[in-house]
């Protein structure tokens, strides 16, 4: 690696390296194919303690911040594992409930979040709403002690994996008609609460789902946060989502990279490694360099979150460049591998869909350009 790594991090990043190269791609393939999830490596990190490095340490937790948990999203994504779990469950969740939740709420939910034996979902998307927040349709109503909640959300990463999750709702209105969002911690398993699963071309062992709220009970303990004051704890804990996004396309990249270059020296077709030529290596030097830039911006992002600075147009800058440096290393391994790029064998084309879901997702490149626009630039909101 060519950063300039503290010694700390860089005993997690080899500590992690270590796990996961004795899982690899192959495993995780195995276990995408089978239909099945990757329970061991999850357990096998929990176990390390590498799961929660970000949350306080008298949770269970190390204590490092958003630096040490991308790095722990880097390196498994690297040996070819990516984990979107760990995106949601320690990163979204886990920052959220450390900051805003309530003693008695940080003592039931951080200790099995740091270990990995508790695992939580995030639902804030909906149909008819999309990136804009303020559309958000799935309502909590105060009903005596406690809310009820009734809507639908979609695309909602492993509920099947995960116990409770943390559902973003309307609780009211402001004087210009927008929702008042409130956050509430709801089990998987409620009464009322339905699932339907989303087929996508995904390979990844976590599945898609839409769930509909049909008056699911939440008592007052599990929202999380004042109410009605839901969007800034949101925003807040979508900057963690946002780097962890980068990071995964940034240890993917390297993966990718790293079979690119190795078979660029080892096959020969005209008496020359392949990589001799300029067809096949500018490309290729071409992704490294964009992959470096983003690497060195979501470095920028973690270290402002975590010294408290308002990390919102670092973290959207990062996970922008490091989706399209991704998707740019990505592809040209495939290209690189000539029809050999296509077969399973060589564990790449299958991961082609996580990057390019990445790059509309946690949000999508049009919706980043419009936040430098307006937030960087000063230029008139479009939207």
């Amino acid at each position: 690696m060519p950063l300039i790594i503290p010694d700390e991090e860089r005993m997690i990043r080899e500590a992690v390296a270590g796990i996961a190269g004795g899982f690899g791609h192959d495993y995780f393939a195995a276990k995408v194919k089978a239909g099945e999830r990757t329970d061991e490596l999850w357990d096998a990190m929990g176990k390390s303690g590498y799961l929660g490095v970000n949350l306080p340490e008298e949770y269970g937790g190390g204590g490092l911040g958003m630096t040490a948990l991308a790095a722990v999203s880097e390196e498994l994504s690297r040996a070819g594992c990516p984990l979107m779990l760990l995106v949601v469950s320690p990163a979204i969740v886990g920052n959220v409930i450390a900051k805003y939740g309530t003693i008695d709420q940080k003592d039931r939910w951080l200790g099995g979040l740091a270990s990995g034996e508790k695992k939580c979902a995030f639902a804030i998307t909906e149909p008819d709403a999309g990136s804009n927040s303020h559309k958000i349709s799935t309502v909590a109503t105060k009903d005596g002690s406690g809310y009820r909640i009734n809507g639908t959300k979609t695309y909602i990463s492993g509920v099947e994996e995960a116990e409770a999750m943390l559902v973003v709702t309307r609780t009211g209105v402001d004087s210009k008609g927008r929702g008042r969002l409130s956050l509430f911690m709801v089990d998987t398993d409620a009464p009322g609460l339905e699932r339907q699963y989303i087929d996508t071309v995904l390979e990844a062992p976590e599945s898609q789902w839409m769930l509909f709220f049909d008056n699911v009970e939440v008592s007052e303990d599990r929202r999380i946060g004042a109410e009605g004051e839901g969007l800034r704890i949101v925003f807040d804990g979508l900057n963690p989502e946002r780097i962890m996004g980068a990071a995964m396309c940034i240890g993917l990249a390297d993966y990718a990279m790293a079979k690119a270059t190795q078979y660029a020296n080892e096959r020969s077709v005209w008496g020359v490694p392949i990589g001799q030529h300029q067809g096949v290596s500018h490309p290729l030097a071409q992704a490294k360099i964009e992959l470096e830039l983003a690497r060195l911006m979501t470095r920028r992002a973690c270290a402002e979150y975590d010294a408290g600075i308002p990390a919102g147009e670092a973290s959207n800058i990062a996970k922008f460049a490091a989706a399209e440096a991704a998707i740019k290393v990505l592809d040209q391994a495939i290209q690189t591998h000539g029809g050999n790029g296509m077969a399973r064998e060589y564990g790449l084309a299958d991961l082609w869909f996580i990057v390019r879901l990445l790059r509309t997702a946690p949000v999508s490149r049009e919706m980043v350009l419009n936040y430098v626009a307006e937030h960087s630039l000063g230029l008139p909101k479009s939207y």
